[in-house]
């Protein structure tokens, strides 16, 4: 988590009347590459504050409870607790990740943002041996990541096996990395609908 800095907390274990000191990272959220009102008029700044200052914001207030939590648990050798934590800190985990990719994945209009890769570029010749064309690219990547059901993200990825890209699909809050190492984001998009649904 880039930007995290280690919080050290002394704890307690009580069952054995032992003082222990566990030590976790904390998460930051980092700050955006661009202004809150930069990606208008494709996302509002409205649409800004609640997705980036609020939803975001709390997966990594929710991340840290639970991870402080966590310590707490393993300094006292809890671990039917510490089992007990580790859905919510994936979810939180995963949702904070993705979102700090999913950032870095947009850009402002003139800035890059809208522009497709140059023809001829490497990225424009990956997606066209695996797509047919940037349109057709864009059209299964339109169509499957409106096919999700629920909550989820798009990704188009690196595959480091095949040495191709592809289309993936993740849910909730699952990062890409849970289907293989071997996968490298390039780009993804937000499915959750408090991503979209103020403007759209």
């Amino acid at each position: 988590m880039s930007g995290a800095k280690r919080t050290n907390t002394k704890l307690y274990a009580m069952k054995e009347g032992a003082t222990a000191e566990a030590t976790f990272v904390k998460a930051e959220q980092k700050k955006l590459p661009y202004e809150l009102d930069g990606l208008e008029p494709v996302l509002s700044k409205g649409l800004m504050e609640l997705h980036y200052g609020k939803h975001h914001a709390t997966y990594v207030a929710n991340l840290n409870n639970l991870q402080e939590q966590a310590a707490k648990a393993l300094a006292e050798g809890d671990h039917l607790k510490l089992t007990e934590l580790t859905q919510g800190i994936k979810f939180n985990g995963g949702g904070h990740m993705n979102h700090e990719f999913f950032w870095e994945s947009l850009a402002p209009v003139g800035k890059g943002g809208g522009e497709l890769p140059k023809e001829g570029s490497a990225l424009e010749k990956a997606i066209s041996k695996s797509f047919g064309s940037m349109d057709d690219m864009i059209t299964h990547f339109s169509a499957n990541t409106g096919a999700v059901q629920g909550s989820g993200w798009g990704w188009l990825a690196y595959n480091k096996t095949t040495k191709e890209v592809e289309f993936r699909t993740t849910f909730n809050q699952d990062r890409l990395v849970d289907q293989g190492a071997y996968l490298v984001p390039i780009l993804t998009i937000d499915i959750w609908e408090h991503a979209y649904y103020v403007d759209y």
